[in-house]
């Protein structure tokens, strides 16, 4: 692959989500907030990420941790001010950190004016910026919601929602909605905001003949599946406004549909996604069949169609890699280097390069609806308890470990998980190869997965052992161990042997 001009930043990037609420508490209140995440940008500059995703910051009722919103050009006082994030915009901006926001298109709160408006009586000018009606489908809401529809009793008409009841979804055929929604992302990118990553995209467009579908009546949350064309018309609205401003902003979609066939249709002819998530791998054990599997059905669509691929191996909705691999730090060391070598951007949710697992929650610690605490857990900054968090205790209970793989133990220690993602991030910097590199995947036993990276004259090989014992991987050239998983023979050249769960990025011996 040859570029004549520059690709643009986020082909060659790390991005690193933030999950505002468990990152760092700077008023003692037990929640995370924006003047936590601006005091420890020094450790994500340390890190070597190119740009930070924030987990939604905006005023909310939090009925679903902020993604039911109901002011979309304010924050949230737990989280700060809008003069908060314009600083933390400048001092990200000032170490060569881009920002993203989380934007949420699909639905508002119930407590948003303009859904108040709309319930208020059935011939209010905002009544037709939801959806209404006499009659329910069998739409099943996602979130263990039940019925995607709720009785409203004072207008005596349904309104939709494809998750909680307190979040109805936004009709996305009303001009006024789509200038309304159009007018948000215009405030934010004229405060210098560099891309968004768009929750739920694929929903927006709704069948508008209101079948029922045999899935939800077998219990499936539509959200899980709903895939029409009319997503496809909002998404080139978005795509065609974030274009017309300078400096490459940039759209990464949750298109929560596990096909890589039909998540590649929102990408478009390039005027939809930027980026699409390729959540197969969040699902996965550490398995070296699965893995070989998703990372050919990626190959096999987005690369024949032009479309840049994402990374992503954990997330807060999802269980942390750590706890997926049965709390194997080898397998999450091994996993880190894939994640890092792969064509395409990765995506690092907070806390894995420090190799944290998933917090133990039980019922009385139990906060979200969905059952999604565990990963939400805060970050331990410092190793005595309270781990950074001074003033009231946290909002969940911190990760095991949280001692042992605090940020303070870890930053400057040789062999720790985030010198190892330091190294990496370092590695991927420095190589033409891996950031913007081809890919092809090398004949190896079935526990090894291997490929080559190439670059004009840059070339790396990746070698990553599944097994729990040694293997052979033979190589006719000569290389040197640039990274090893478990920092051993780093700078040495390759003796063709791989030791249980190790991952080696090598480069050619001779310069």
């Amino acid at each position: 692959m040859s570029e004549s001009f520059p690709a643009p930043w986020w082909k060659g990037a790390t991005i690193y989500q933030i999950y505002p609420r468990s990152f760092a508490d700077s008023n003692g209140d037990g929640i995370g907030d924006l003047n936590g995440v601006l005091r420890h940008l020094d450790h994500l500059q340390q890190l070597g990420v190119d740009a930070l995703w924030l987990s939604p910051i905006f005023r909310s009722p939090m009925a679903d941790a902020g993604y039911d919103i109901s002011d979309y050009c304010d924050i949230d006082p737990l989280f700060g001010s809008l003069s908060d994030i314009d600083r933390l915009i400048t001092e990200a901006h000032a170490r060569g950190i881009r920002v993203l926001l989380d934007f949420v298109p699909n639905h508002t709160s119930d407590e948003h004016p303009w859904f108040v408006e709309s319930r208020s009586s059935r011939d209010n000018p905002k009544r037709d910026w939801y959806i209404w009606r006499d009659e329910p489908n069998n739409w099943r809401a996602a979130l263990g919601a039940g019925s995607a529809w709720t009785w409203d009793e004072q207008t005596q008409q349904y309104y939709l929602h494809l998750f909680l009841a307190k979040q109805p979804d936004l009709n996305w055929r009303n001009p006024e909605v789509v200038e309304a929604m159009h007018d948000v992302l215009r405030f934010w990118l004229d405060r210098g905001i560099d891309g968004f990553r768009i929750d739920v995209i694929h929903c927006t467009g709704k069948d508008p003949s209101f079948a029922d579908d045999p899935r939800c009546q077998a219990g499936q949350p539509l959200s899980d599946f709903n895939d029409q064309p009319y997503s496809h018309e909002v998404l080139r609205g978005l795509r065609k406004l974030v274009d017309s401003y300078p400096g490459d902003r940039m759209l990464v979609g949750e298109v929560n549909i596990r096909s890589t066939e039909r998540v590649l249709q929102y990408y478009g002819a390039g005027d939809e996604l930027h980026l699409a998530f390729n959540f197969n791998p969040l699902d996965a054990p550490w398995d070296p069949v699965l893995f070989r599997t998703c990372i050919r059905d990626v190959q096999h669509w987005l690369q024949p169609a032009g479309a840049w691929p994402t990374w992503v191996l954990s997330n807060h909705d999802n269980v942390r890699q750590r706890s997926r691999y049965q709390g194997s730090e080898r397998a999450s060391r091994a996993a880190a280097v894939l994640l890092l070598t792969l064509r395409g951007t990765p995506f690092i949710y907070q806390g894995e390069e420090l190799g944290l697992e998933d917090a133990v929650i039980t019922a009385e610690t139990r906060v979200d609806p969905g059952g999604r605490d565990g990963c939400r857990a805060p970050i331990p900054w410092q190793a005595e308890p309270p781990h950074g968090w001074d003033g009231a205790a946290p909002w969940l209970p911190f990760p095991p470990e949280a001692d042992e793989l605090a940020a303070e133990r870890q930053t400057g220690a040789v062999n720790s998980m985030f010198a190892l993602y330091q190294r990496l991030l370092a590695a991927r910097k420095a190589s033409p190869a891996l950031h913007h590199g081809d890919f092809a995947e090398l004949p190896s036993h079935p526990d090894v997965l291997a490929y080559h990276r190439q670059q004009g004259d840059d070339c790396r090989l990746v070698c990553i052992n599944f097994a729990d014992h040694p293997h052979a991987f033979p190589q006719s050239a000569h290389w040197l161990v640039e990274i090893a998983s478990d920092g051993v023979g780093e700078g040495e050249p390759f003796n063709g042997n791989l030791s249980a769960g190790q991952a080696l990025v090598l480069r050619p011996a001779e310069s």
